[in-house]
């Protein structure tokens, strides 16, 4: 469709709503997403030091209860241990690490609760701005600006994941870290939550339904080779998060031996990952700022690369409802300096003592699982259903000069749809409120704004809908033949056959005079 995540709706215009979900979830992802770099940044500056800030107790944010290491074989229960006075195993159980207080007290500040906001972190807030500053200049002219800067920030992580799984491999305990990481538990499987986490993991990863990689795609050639492209992009993806476990696992493995206690007791999931086990882990290391500031340049840019994305996609489906007459010069690179800045005010939010609160409410509910599984479910059904999977196998074919595997087809048609509602009823039926580090739960109306975040996607495709078909003429056959038919852009009557049977295509090949040459043969 050569367009946006709105405008590629086209296919099918009563269905417009899913596109104006993709552009509300992108924005709240985008708008919280940039947090995780705020932090990588704060992180890789503090990095350039002689000793870790967050490796020992002698800072002003330190507590009386912290403790630098903890080995479990320097004591058992019910005894003393020298080195921490007297003081039981029990006791120093309840201890809190340098980078537990380092990750809460210095860089979150964190507050008691959601409805104690506290004041902002202003290193935080020069971290932010820069960030933004970044973003804004890599992606204001558009993806060719953008796609060559990538060359860099998608090719040098790779470098770095090398160097750090070189260097973890070498450390005490990383074989049993590895040896825990490909070790299955089938038990596992029988857990609902299981298949709920591994589903949105994939969704959020590929990032499916976001309207970003729709962006993307819209600046292609008409005839390139998107089938091909989905392959590689699903096996680089899921390959990359293969290998970084192996670099993860390594260094876990290696603390774990340094504290004698189990792997599990030391993995940790989300911001705690990046922020606190592999930090803590890096501290223990010899030159332990060298691999802390390798760690966080590759968290920089690898977060990069989803924020380009991320703000394409946007930028791309807002700029594609303006309507041509009205274009004037420097119109995407002001559209990308509104959008910016409002995305950059909503995260003062998370900026504040309480702001930890805030970014979990937006994970939890604006970009989640279950929004992008609803989202999924619609796609697949408009385009199988509503359009057609055969007319889009044959639409397919006419770019790609091929017709994909069958096996694509029942997917759009049974198995995805089918899969992302089990999910998506599942995640509803095993919902359970929010809560931070376990301990904090959050007010009724914290749950209110978040619901209200997931409901603000989800509601776009059924209100859209209503408003569409109520607002039509005629018999509702007639509103429905009139509202499910495709809407062609121009580049559509260069490229489009003429013979509407293309069962049998194999290649295509646009000539000079802006004719398609459709070559057949018995299959």
């Amino acid at each position: 469709m050569k367009a946006g995540s709105i405008a590629v709706w086209n296919i099918a215009p009563l269905f417009q709503g899913i596109g104006f979900a993709s552009v509300v979830i992108v924005f709240f992802c985008n708008t919280y997403y940039i947090l995780i770099l705020t932090w990588g940044v704060y992180y890789l500056v503090k990095s350039f030091s002689a000793v870790l800030p967050w490796s020992h107790c002698n800072n002003t944010w330190n507590s009386p209860d912290c403790v630098e290491i903890f080995r479990q074989e320097d004591c058992t229960n019910g005894t003393t241990n020298s080195t921490f006075g007297n003081l039981t195993c029990n006791e120093l159980s309840d201890k809190v690490s340098p980078i537990t207080e380092f990750w809460e007290n210095k860089v979150l500040r964190l507050s008691s609760g959601l409805d104690d906001v506290g004041s902002i972190n202003w290193e935080l807030l020069l971290c932010l701005i820069g960030c933004w500053l970044l973003v804004y200049f890599c992606v204001w002219k558009g993806v060719k600006s953008t796609g060559k800067i990538v060359y860099f920030t998608a090719t040098f992580p790779y470098v770095v994941l090398f160097i750090l799984l070189v260097r973890g491999a070498m450390l005490p305990g990383a074989t049993e870290g590895i040896i825990y990481y490909l070790k299955p538990d089938w038990s596992k499987l029988g857990s609902a939550q299981v298949w709920i986490d591994a589903g949105t993991q994939i969704f959020f990863s590929y990032a499916i339904g976001l309207g970003a990689l729709t962006a993307l795609g819209s600046y292609n050639r008409f005839n390139n080779d998107c089938y091909k492209d989905a392959f590689i992009l699903a096996i680089i993806n899921s390959g990359t998060s293969f290998f970084a476990g192996f670099v993860v696992f390594s260094i876990l493995g290696f603390m774990a031996n340094e504290q004698g206690v189990d792997i599990s007791k030391v993995a940790e999931s989300g911001p705690g990952l990046a922020f606190i086990a592999y930090p803590r882990a890096v501290s223990l290391m010899p030159v332990a700022p060298l691999w802390s500031a390798l760690f966080f340049f590759m968290l920089l840019l690898l977060g990069l690369d989803s924020q380009f994305v991320g703000v394409e996609g946007l930028i791309t489906a807002i700029l594609d409802l303006l309507p041509a007459r009205y274009y004037f010069r420097f119109q995407r690179e002001i559209a990308v300096a509104i959008c910016c800045a409002v995305m950059f005010l909503v995260d003062l939010s998370m900026l504040t003592e309480g702001g930890m609160y805030v970014f979990q409410l937006f994970d939890y509910y604006s970009a989640s699982g279950m929004t992008l599984l609803w989202q999924t479910f619609w796609q697949c059904v408009v385009v199988a259903w509503v359009y057609g999977a055969d007319r889009f196998m044959d639409d397919i074919a006419r770019m790609i000069g091929y017709r994909p595997f069958p096996w694509m087809k029942w997917c759009w048609s049974f198995i995805t749809p089918f899969v992302c509602m089990a999910i998506f009823l599942f995640n509803l039926i095993n919902y359970k409120p929010l809560m931070y580090n376990n301990s904090y739960t959050y007010p009724w109306w914290g749950e209110a704004i978040g619901w209200g975040f997931a409901l603000s996607s989800m509601l776009c495709v059924p209100v859209t809908f209503l408003y569409k078909f109520t607002r039509a003429k005629g018999s509702l056959k007639e509103r429905w033949q009139h509202l499910t038919e495709p809407v062609w852009g121009a580049h559509h009557l260069e490229y489009m056959a003429t013979d509407p049977d293309v069962k049998s295509l194999t290649t295509l090949t646009p000539v000079s005079d802006n004719r398609v040459i459709i070559f057949e043969s018995v299959m």
